[in-house]
């Protein structure tokens, strides 16, 4: 059984709330205080995390395994 689950983050320091992230992910992300913000931290593994975090213009998204704190994305050097 796989129980992989992924920790999602925005670096608010990082972030200067574009809104990309939340205008393709509404359900994933809203902007407050305007900056980014994950609406939920703790997630199953899903393609949508790694678009966004992609997507991020400053890279502020960082998506990581919970169980290990390795990062998926963005990957490590």
């Amino acid at each position: 059984m796989d129980e992989t689950r992924w920790t999602v983050r925005v670096e608010r320091s990082a972030c200067l709330g574009t809104g990309v992230c939340a205008s393709v992910f509404p359900t994933r992300f809203a902007i407050s205080g305007g900056k980014s913000r994950a609406l939920r931290e703790d997630n199953d593994p899903d393609e949508e995390l790694l678009d966004a975090a992609d997507l991020c213009p400053m890279g502020a998204i960082r998506v990581t395994d919970r169980a290990t704190g390795v990062s998926v994305l963005p990957e490590e050097d």
